[in-house]
């Protein structure tokens, strides 16, 4: 019964972004539930038939400019300690795309945490800016929002090598693209994110569901 919320709630956030870390958060106790998490999954659903009005809103005339958003947070699961990584992709100021996902190492410190949320921001970049290649658009130095200034500079140059030896070589991955010119960290203050403009309430002739 309860893979089963879960999987309706899977296939519910493609739409809904404003879920999709709740419903992570949850499908990682599938193998052995206990009732605690089942009565998150109904606050979950709870919280879905209050707010059926919301969706996301696509306008026809909008500027075509890619804008990506990182952030995570710090050491946040009390079970392994390791952090959970988030990011949102904008074409104009429609969001597109969406990504919450725990990370594979524990972080030890905020500037390594915010430079591997950045680095799967990046490696989500390359793979829209390959499909849009497809339709005759061709993007460079496509922003990153981030609200961590060590991770920017370790972006542009190790200038933090002394604090960030632990990192894996493959979190490296992120600079490399950056120095070609694929994309660009910029800063961004914590209360800027976009968090609460995921979802916006949906005109009435413009109203859907999803079963």
């Amino acid at each position: 019964r309860y893979k089963g919320m879960i999987g309706s709630l899977l296939y519910l956030s493609a739409s809904r972004s404003d879920i999709m870390f709740s419903v992570c958060l949850c499908a990682r106790y599938q193998s052995s539930p206990k009732k605690s998490h089942l009565s998150v999954v109904k606050r979950i659903m709870r919280y879905m038939l209050g707010t059926i009005n919301l969706g996301l809103w696509y306008p026809k005339k909008m500027p075509f400019n890619l804008i990506r958003y990182s952030n995570s947070d710090f050491t946040r699961c009390k079970t392994d300690r390791k952090s959970n990584s988030g990011t949102c992709h904008f074409i104009g100021s429609t969001l597109v795309s969406w990504h919450s996902k725990k990370q594979n190492s524990v972080a030890l410190s905020t500037t390594e945490k915010e430079y591997i949320a950045a680095r799967s921001c990046c490696a989500q970049i390359l793979w829209m800016k390959q499909q849009l290649s497809n339709f005759g658009l061709s993007l460079d130095h496509i922003q990153i929002k981030c609200d961590n200034t060590s991770a920017i500079n370790l972006s542009k140059n190790p200038v933090l090598h002394s604090r960030t030896k632990h990192i894996k070589i493959r979190h490296y991955f992120l600079r490399d693209y950056v120095q070609k010119g694929n994309c660009v960290l910029e800063f961004v203050e914590s209360k800027n994110q976009i968090a609460d403009n995921f979802t916006k309430p949906l005109p009435k002739e413009n109203f859907f569901s999803i079963r």
